[in-house]
């Protein structure tokens, strides 16, 4: 091609335009000359006559094939990647639970056991299977053609579905990957994805996961479960009979259910074994043995299990398994931290109350959650009746706690400068046009912050308030552990914010622990059904303690919360042997009722209220709950063993209460009910000692409470029983003088601890009045007889 010439733009022009024109002429003549040379190639293939139809007809087979093929195979994509851990795509977990005693409780999830390895499994079993579900399933690859043809064609005859022509790896396909609906789809889905499966697991491996997962009725998945719910005994040593009618199941397992309907099972069984006949499985003399000796049911004994402690500890569990990123188990057992006597308890002292009080005081539902100090929860309650309502109202209830918010706000005092003796008006006040009164709408004057909380004053809170700011209030609770959404209005003081019942007892348990924060947890080892430990919390390293307030600061609310229940608005609570703090709460209308309290080794919360939030019958936190926790802690509180808490001292005074009070056996601990009296000792305390109290802590049917007098209760008559010996220096234990144990024998013959010598300063009078025991008051100054028991200090035991 010859350059461009460079004399002037016009000859440019004139040699771009037939440059161009030349190779559009070039390129079209290239083309030209192509397809003539084309069709003179392909015309010597020409045909005519029958040999073009055949051409023509294989040529648009072809065609259309390939589009049909390439549509389906857009159509049949499973719906996932094939990349991770696909096995166990959206599989539930079997979660089995224990106590501390590896004794069973209860299970979450599936039941499903898959840790039987397949050469565990009776060869009878397998068979069974095979003969029943896909006799081919050794020779096919995923899809058995001959058997859905077969299928088809008898289904055809039957003009009903007779006969199904899914392998054993098109099931495991739609039980891993794919729902239970009938499509095309899915069918198309399962045959691609039998053939994904075969290349990558053996035909043993296919066969397990399809044992192991298979639902087979009555919430178990796996022959496994199966065997262990129907037959009560391991897939290890079902007969003939019995692995019969397991594999019935695989069809239609709501129908087969022996549970549901054993003629119907028996009779699917029958099938499954001539269909073990016909495919020389068996013999004919095995057939009618097994036929002679059909499957029996095994009836469990339904056990009562602690629904409401086993849903915390699931949400806990799932939780765990998700921080600690174990993966791969899904069939597990969890160790919890339960107390299964102390759960059993609570709820039955709850129901108690709420049959025995609840339709006097229009109480139609209550909850307890118990924790130990180290932060081991013990005891849940979350209503009446699991059955009939399975809302947790001590995990998920959100209510509003009343004055038992107070605590808080006095613990922003402390931190604020003030002390348990400062003294603080109790009068009107008014904040923004709110002006809250006490209940009786009288006021106390000038009163320590002790006195306030004791009697649960509103207006001293306010006031309070006023002086270092809410944001303080907020920022407090904050830091012992309060996690609820706290309201910065005025009365939010008075606990007008919704919390749960878990979370302020939690709170709470940061008291008792001397401002360190507890933190619960109901978990304390994950193991694989084979015994492999997964997770131990002992084997864990230890959390940070964190120390949200000064331990004295702690320790001076304990000692004004200490007077709630010896001298305030708590005393149904007082327990008398040990140290002790709590508060009441009852919020506007009686529509909630609340104690939350504590002791060296338990903190206890108890709330009363009903679902629609309808008002209770004049029920405050002092009346239902405070009796409620009373009952709990003292079977909590076993043996009886007292200990100090920060700021409250174990004085000699708890020692005498535990001699003249003799700790009763667990089984004859007595529940608060509406027959109970609460009474004070000293009855003839001056009426105007007497304070205004609000709502939640005074009891409706009275108008007079004493000042320092922990209140007694009827109670049954007490065995004899023989506590333990503690583990630490300075404690009290209630012991009877009759004992059989060998140590206290030696003891007595050698050092005459269990004298019978009379102290007459320890004389304790007992009103009797057919089989029931009044208790004496603590702090009466009258003179009592001497008890059948004696107070000593005992020092550890040498290990």
């Amino acid at each position: 091609m010859a350059k461009s010439p460079k004399k002037s733009n016009y000859l440019r022009m004139m040699w771009l335009d037939s440059y161009v024109s030349s190779a559009v002429y070039e390129v079209f003549d290239w083309l030209r000359r192509s397809i003539s040379a084309y069709s003179s190639f392909v015309y010597r293939f020409r045909l005519s006559g029958p040999k073009r139809v055949i051409v023509d007809l294989l040529d648009d087979m072809a065609t259309f094939g390939t589009v049909a093929c390439l549509g389906l195979l857009a159509f049949a994509l499973p719906p996932f990647s094939g990349t991770g851990d696909v096995w166990n795509k959206g599989r539930d977990y079997a979660i089995t639970f224990t106590d501390e005693n590896g004794e069973i409780i209860g299970r979450r999830g599936i039941r499903q056991d898959d840790a039987i390895p397949l050469e565990d499994i009776p060869p009878h079993v397998v068979k069974a299977v095979l003969a029943t579900e896909d006799a081919r399933f050794y020779q096919h690859f995923g899809v058995d053609v001959l058997g859905t043809f077969r299928a088809i064609i008898q289904n055809a005859r039957a003009n009903d579905v007779v006969q199904g022509g899914s392998s054993i790896t098109q099931q495991v396909a739609k039980n891993l990957f794919l729902s239970p609906e009938r499509t095309i789809q899915r069918k198309v889905h399962e045959a691609f994805l039998s053939l994904w499966i075969e290349a990558r697991l053996s035909k043993d491996e296919i066969l397990k996961l399809y044992l192991d997962r298979s639902y087979l009725g009555g919430g178990n998945y796996g022959v496994e479960a199966a065997a262990q719910y129907y037959f009560g005994k391991s897939i290890r040593d079902v007969n003939l009979a019995e692995a019969s009618m397991l594999a019935g199941l695989f069809k239609a397992p709501s129908k087969y259910a022996p549970h549901v309907s054993m003629a119907q099972a028996r009779a699917r069984a029958n099938v499954v074994l001539y269909r073990m006949l016909d495919s020389g499985f068996i013999t004919q003399g095995q057939l009618v043995q097994a036929r002679r000796e059909p499957a029996l049911l095994v009836n469990s004994p339904a056990v009562a299990s602690p629904d409401w402690f086993l849903d915390k500890a699931y949400a806990d569990t799932l939780a765990l398994i998700e921080a600690k990123h174990i993966t791969g188990d899904y069939v597990i057992e969890v160790k919890t931290t339960i107390n299964a006597k102390l759960q059993e308890a609570a709820q039955s002292i709850i129901d108690k109350s709420l049959d025995t009080e609840g339709p006097q005081y229009h109480a139609t539902q209550a909850a307890v959650v118990t924790m130990a100090t180290d932060g081991a929860v013990k005891a849940i309650v979350g209503g009446r009746d699991y059955e009939n309502s399975q809302f947790n109202r001590a995990t998920d209830a959100m209510r509003q706690p009343g004055s038992s918010f107070k605590p808080f706000v006095y613990l922003a005092a402390l931190l604020n400068g003030y002390t348990p003796d400062s003294v603080v008006l109790d009068g009107p006040v008014s904040v923004g046009g709110w002006a809250p009164r006490n209940y009786t709408g009288k006021y106390g004057g000038r009163v320590s912050l002790t006195t306030a909380l004791a009697k649960s004053y509103n207006s001293v809170p306010v006031r309070l308030s006023q002086d270092f700011g809410r944001p303080a209030i907020i920022e407090t609770a904050r830091k012992v552990g309060l996690k609820a959404e706290l309201e910065t209005w005025p009365p939010m003081v008075l606990g007008t914010s919704a919390m749960t019942l878990f979370d302020i007892t939690t709170a709470y348990g940061t008291f008792a622990t001397g401002g360190v924060v507890l933190k619960p947890y109901t978990v304390l080892e994950i193991r694989r059904p084979n015994g492999d430990v997964i997770y131990n919390r002992a084997n864990e390293p230890p959390e940070e303690r964190v120390q949200a307030v000064p331990e004295e600061k702690v320790a001076e609310l304990n000692h004004m919360m200490n007077a709630v229940v010896e001298a305030g608005t708590g005393r149904r609570a007082f327990l008398g042997f040990t140290p002790q703090a709590g508060k009441t709460g009852t919020n506007q209308s009686y529509r909630d009722a609340w104690f939350i309290g504590y002791t060296a080794h338990y903190v206890t919360g108890v709330w009363f209220g009903n679902d629609d939030f309808t008002p209770m019958n004049k029920v405050t936190g002092g009346l239902l709950p405070a009796g409620a926790w009373h009952d709990v802690m003292l079977w909590a509180e076993q043996p009886q063993v007292g200990a100090a808490l920060p700021g409250i001292p174990l004085e000699e005074k708890y020692a005498q209460y535990a001699l003249e009070n003799p700790a009763a056996p667990l089984e004859d601990v007595p529940d608060m009910s509406a027959d109970d009296q609460i009474a004070d000792a000293d009855a003839e305390t001056p009426a105007d000692q007497t304070a205004a109290v609000e709502p939640d802590d005074s009891k409706p049917e009275t108008t007079k409470s004493a000042a320092i007098t922990p209140p007694t209760k009827t109670a049954k008559p007490r065995r004899q029983r023989v506590a333990p010996q503690p583990t630490e220096e300075d404690v009290a234990i209630v012991r009877t003088r009759e004992s059989d144990d060998p140590v206290v024998s030696v003891l007595k013959d050698m050092f005459s601890i269990f004298s019978n010598d009379d102290d007459s300063g320890k004389k304790a009078k007992r009103k009797r009045k057919d089989t029931v025991l009044v208790l004496p008051d603590a702090n009466t100054k009258k003179k009592r007889k001497s008890s059948n028991v004696k107070f000593m200090k005992l020092k550890p035991r040498d290990r």
